[in-house]
């Protein structure tokens, strides 16, 4: 991205760039509960990186618009990395995602057994946005999308580090 191609880097660069960003977190978080995620495909990176080796001091994954398949091919091939994962993961999702399909979203939170949390932003698209007819603007989407956040980070943080 920093180089403008228009395609992202491949995972194993995507997951470097993951680590380096948690570890310069670490140094500036002063001992704070650290999180680490990110939107679309920087959520996807970040979840394989910390599925291939753990990111050390990260206590939950935050997925902003988790990219589950393609758009209009229904998959979870995506997700097996997932099932890897041993700290809480949130997904904030749109209901009508089209890189992710709900009845499979919802199935592979749920198979997560527990380490997976499903926050779903009604009639949202994959970049959040909503129908004017459901009388929200994108902004009060966001602000609720971001509260239910910080109210899962509250909960994980005042559990004991796994």
């Amino acid at each position: 991205m920093e180089k403008g191609a228009k395609r992202p880097d491949r995972p194993p660069v995507a997951h470097a760039a993951v680590r380096a960003a948690v570890a310069a977190a670490r140094e500036r978080a002063n001992g704070l509960p650290l999180f680490a995620g990110g939107r679309s495909f920087g959520g996807r990176m970040t979840s394989q990186a910390q599925a291939l080796e753990p990111l050390p001091g990260v206590r939950g994954l935050v997925f902003f618009a988790f990219p589950l398949h393609p758009a209009g091919k229904p998959s979870v091939v995506r997700a097996e990395h997932l099932f890897s994962v041993a700290i809480p993961m949130l997904f904030l999702q749109g209901s009508k995602d089209a890189p992710a399909e709900l009845d499979l979203l919802q199935q592979t939170v749920a198979g997560l057994k527990g380490h997976a949390t499903l926050e779903l932003i009604a009639e949202a698209d994959h970049a959040f946005h909503v129908p004017a007819r459901t009388g929200r603007k994108d902004p009060e989407v966001l602000a609720a999308a971001l509260a239910a956040t910080v109210r899962w980070m509250s909960v994980q943080s005042a559990k004991p580090p796994s």
